[in-house]
């Protein structure tokens, strides 16, 4: 087997340091705002070079995160940005948007790429719609399960990436509007609120369900894989990936000496299983409790714990008793002086009480040192907590523990490699000649040759002999390497002061190192990102597309003037009768793919085809390749889910095969405006009226909070009974609505509405147009649609429908303000 790579995160110099210090074989990192942690410290471009020298000195790679969607505007900047990282030597880019992925490609044919998790890559056919641009990389969903990773590594020889612990997303990655549509922070652009640690009220048919303290429904637990190590490399992973960029260097020291050993163990040969002493240092460092997320399949239940959204550290155990100046405890963990502790009464939105521990007591009597277990009075900080505020039956977390953490930084304080790499020299001489030396770095096949400065002279006492200068040239304590063997050729007995050949070690080794942070090169072309603007004809006969969820809004939809219907069912099995209906009634009629493909699902995309609609609403990379790489009659229309943001990504897909491009929901009105000055509007369709769909995930509401099973195979199916929506700390209602796959898709409350800005999208030439049913019956259905033909003829201003409809005025997740030019 090919040995996995470790890779680590680093939000700054010191957690870049501490990564290196305990094993990881690369990191990755953000430069400046473009990558998706941009309250990270980062790194400035200028830091670019020092970074991979200082990376690459210890062999390890350094990738950048450019993983977010790119403007318009923006491209000019990004192309910069990327040409920096080129001359940097910068190991690979990690990325999302598939405009910077064609622009990469037409700037150096050879510089890798790597595939976020932000592409939303879940299948063998999305790994195989990415071939044509030779991805180095592939970063799978957070949602594939162990199953999954070895269909796809079947299929595909791209090494595959996987998250292996930190935080998880409750949202696939890539496809989360929910920051951005409450918070103006897009989860896109790197600025996520984390507007899944919130508390709701789960509101099923109408009632709030009580549930005691489980408010935080939609906040996981964090990940942690370490035990899985060898079922995950047996199923063809190739880079273990940590998350936290946000995380203490300790964290990155911690959490990436844990995988490092557990790697290590596995191609040793050796049955290696964490200790318990392990896996409460990784929950130390930080956790929200522990999960193996999706690797071994969804588990509603375990995925979530619903009554604290933020780190808790390790349990020690609950509160049996308020003393005057202490708690008793029956702990379960170690505990000793100095560590920080928060009492947990289940209510996370109120302040809680927490501080150091000053004391430990047995029976009123002081102990020394550390407790693991037994009935202990704990004695926190004087000031620290009000113990009137501490209740029997709370819960105590070790927060924090500063021997663990002086342990960790010692790691990294001093800069010293995580092991030495080895070297083998051969020396060679003659009388009057200098000795050459040349020295052979066998990590990276480097080579140098030192020559003396002084000639050989002949001995008479002591010669020069193999041992003696493989003595003096392997004292390299305080380097990088050390001397694994060294061969010798001497013609007769010579001799040369032991300065020299110090001088000529502390020269060779200056020289591999050198080379090892010499910028690795690659082929860079000059490319033009900036185009020139076509004169665009104003449309005239635009389409009116309406996309229905029901079948009552479908047989509405039918007796209006619409152009094209298209059908959203949760039930995709139900698309045969949306097809009759729109066909009895002479509507032309498009089928949506689901937003997500997973191996096994292609059932679905070919009961769609097998249902001969006129087109196909396609949502994911794996259904584009489905469809586009066999010869159907179908209609190909790109939806919002493929984040197309700017013209580079409108021409990659129209050349895939798609017909029609949906821009993606990111863009505000002065974006979009950019875009379709850029692209043939032809080919555009824009969503003018929806409920934005926010949260798109792969943990069941329903499953979890109305069910006693686990997943979709024995929960019941408690979405075919009820209907849920979340109910936010103001009161607003968001819908909950199933796909076929048990995909949960949280709807914004109040529907949206970009009426005002059609006569500017008119005048670009944009002929599509396209309004989105949830709840709606059929009479909101008739009504909307004939106030958006009325906009659209003229007859109505955009404004009047929008106020009308008392929807929210915004086109995709912000509001946005058009600039004159």
């Amino acid at each position: 087997m090919k040995p996995v790579e470790l890779l680590a995160p680093a939000g700054d110099w010191e957690s870049l340091r501490a990564a290196v210090a305990n094993g990881a074989d690369a990191v990755y990192f953000g430069v400046e705002k473009y990558n998706a942690r941009v309250r990270a410290k980062n790194f400035r471009v200028e830091e670019l070079a020092d970074v991979m020298a200082y990376l690459h000195k210890y062999n390890v790679r350094g990738y950048v995160t450019f993983n977010i969607l790119v403007f318009e505007d923006e491209l000019e900047e990004a192309k910069r940005l990327v040409e920096a990282c080129i001359d940097a030597g910068v190991d690979a880019l990690i990325v999302q948007d598939m405009g910077l992925v064609k622009l990469i490609r037409e700037i150096s044919p050879d510089f890798p790429i790597h595939g976020s998790t932000q592409m939303t890559i879940t299948s063998p056919e999305a790994v195989e719609f990415l071939e044509p641009y030779n991805l180095e990389v592939v970063v799978l969903g957070r949602e594939n399960n162990l199953t999954h990773i070895k269909k796809i590594a079947e299929k595909t020889n791209v090494p595959l990436e996987v998250f292996v612990h930190g935080a998880l997303c409750v949202s696939y990655s890539g496809q989360c509007l929910t920051s951005e549509m409450w918070g103006g922070r897009s989860a896109n652009r790197g600025e996520c609120a984390q507007a899944c640690r919130l508390p709701y009220d789960l509101i099923v048919d109408g009632k709030k369900k009580e549930m005691g303290n489980v408010a935080y429904l939609l906040s996981p637990k964090d990940l942690a894989a370490i035990d899985l190590v060898p079922e995950l490399i047996e199923a063809g992973v190739s880079t273990f990936k940590i998350e936290g960029r946000l995380k203490s260097p300790e964290y990155v020291a911690n959490v990436v000496s844990k995988y490092r050993k557990a790697i290590d163990e596995y191609f040793a040969g050796r049955d290696y299983k964490p200790s318990e002493e392990e896996i409460r240092e990784l929950q130390q460092s930080f956790s929200r409790g522990f999960t193996h997320g999706f690797l071994k399949g969804t588990n509603n239940k375990q995925l979530v714990d619903g009554t604290f959204p933020k780190s808790r550290g390790v349990f020690l155990g609950t509160v049996k008793k308020v003393l005057k100046d202490a708690v008793l405890c029956e702990l379960q963990a170690p505990l000793k002086r100095g560590d920080g502790i928060v009492f947990d009464a289940g209510r996370p939105e109120e302040k809680e009480e927490g501080g150091r521990v000053y004391d430990l007591r047995k029976k009123g009597k002081k102990i020394e040192g550390e407790v693991s277990s037994g009935l202990v009075e704990i004695v926190p900080g004087r000031h620290d907590v009000n113990l009137t505020r501490v209740h029997v039956g709370d819960r105590i977390w070790k927060t924090s523990d500063q021997e663990l953490d002086r342990r960790l930084r010692k790691t990294f304080e001093t800069e010293q490699p995580y092991k030495l790499f080895p070297l083998t020299v051969h020396v060679s001489g003659e009388l009057g000649k200098p000795l050459v030396s040349t020295w052979h770095d066998e990590t990276t096949g480097h080579s140098v040759t030192v020559q003396s400065q002084e000639l050989l002279q002949q001995a008479y006492k002591r010669p020069l002999t193999s041992d003696y200068v493989k003595e003096q040239f392997g004292r390299l304590g305080g380097t990088i390497f050390e001397l694994r063997e060294l061969s010798a050729t001497f013609t007769g007995d010579l001799i040369l002061p032991v300065k020299e050949l110090n001088r000529m070690r502390r020269e060779a080794v200056a020289q591999l190192i050198e080379l090892r942070q010499c910028p690795r090169r690659y082929e860079k072309r000059k490319v033009e990102v900036t185009i020139n603007k076509q004169p665009k004809q104003k449309a005239i006969n635009p389409n009116l597309i309406a996309l229905c969820r029901t079948m009552e809004q479908i047989e509405a939809a039918c007796h209006t003037d619409v152009d094209f219907i298209y059908a959203d069912f949760e039930f995709t099995t139900d698309y045969p009768k949306a097809v009759q209906a729109a066909r009895q009634a002479g509507k032309p009629i498009a089928l949506a793919t689901p937003r997500i493909h997973m191996p096994g699902e292609n059932g679905i995309l070919k009961g769609i085809l097998k249902a001969e609609p006129d087109a196909i609403l396609v949502r994911s990379l794996g259904a584009v390749q489905y469809y586009t790489s066999q010869a159907i009659d179908q209609t190909l229309i790109g939806d919002f889910s493929l984040n197309i943001a700017n013209h580079l990504a409108v021409e990659l897909f129209l050349s895939r095969g798609l017909d029609r491009i949906t821009p993606s929901y990111d863009l505000n009105i002065q974006q979009m405006i950019d875009l379709l000055e850029a692209v043939p509007t032809e080919k555009i369709e824009i969503v003018i009226h929806q409920h934005l769909p926010m949260f798109h995930t792969e943990h069941c509401v329903y499953c979890t909070f109305l069910s006693e099973g686990t997943d979709f195979t024995n929960c019941g199916r408690p979405c075919e009974k009820h209907r849920v929506s979340l109910r936010d700390r103001i009161g607003m209602l968001h819908p909950v609505r199933v796909d076929i796959g048990c995909r949960n898709t949280v709807y914004n409350a109040i529907e949206q509405s970009g009426a005002e800005y059609l006569p500017n999208f008119l005048e670009l030439g944009v002929r599509s147009y396209r309004i989105e049913f949830l709840e709606e019956n059929a009479n909101k259905v008739e009504e909307v649609i004939t106030l958006y033909r009325e906009a659209l003829e003229g007859k109505r201003s955009g404004t009047s429908v929008w106020r009308t409809l008392k929807a929210i005025n915004q086109l995709g997740v912000t509001r946005g303000q058009l600039v004159k030019k």
